[in-house]
């Protein structure tokens, strides 16, 4: 049996939201990439996706959010909230990330902002 591009390629699943109160987004600076990006990372196994994305933000910034859309009922299936975008990431090669995008606004004041110095760090 002959391996294809696609037995080379890993892919990890993400979830991503950018965190919007009025005209100002919430950015941090990533450390590897050395770039300002919204909160972030992994979906981790049998995490909800919509889950994480709040999972990440809360972990990274401390702050509590709403995603934006609703989550509810489709009959008697669960409706999760829809990501605004899904992207294909090239990280490596042979490795890539499914990003799924989110918005969001905060639910907890701006000034309970706690950047958590091992997830991201600060500009100087």
């Amino acid at each position: 049996m002959t391996s294809t591009l696609a037995d080379e390629i890993t892919r990890d699943f993400t979830a991503t939201t950018f965190v919007v109160d009025g005209d100002n987004t919430l950015l941090l600076w990533h450390r590897k990439m050395q770039a300002w990006l919204p909160p972030g990372g992994h979906i981790d196994p049998h995490e909800l996706p919509d889950d994480a994305a709040a999972r990440e933000v809360r972990e990274e910034t401390g702050l509590e959010i709403e995603l934006q859309g609703q989550r509810g009922m489709w009959g008697n299936v669960r409706v999760l909230h829809q990501p605004h975008c899904i992207l294909l990431e090239d990280i490596s090669p042979g490795h890539q990330h499914i990003d799924l995008v989110y918005f969001a606004r905060c639910r907890s004041p701006a000034s309970t902002v706690r950047i958590a110095e091992a997830e991201a760090g600060t500009y100087r």
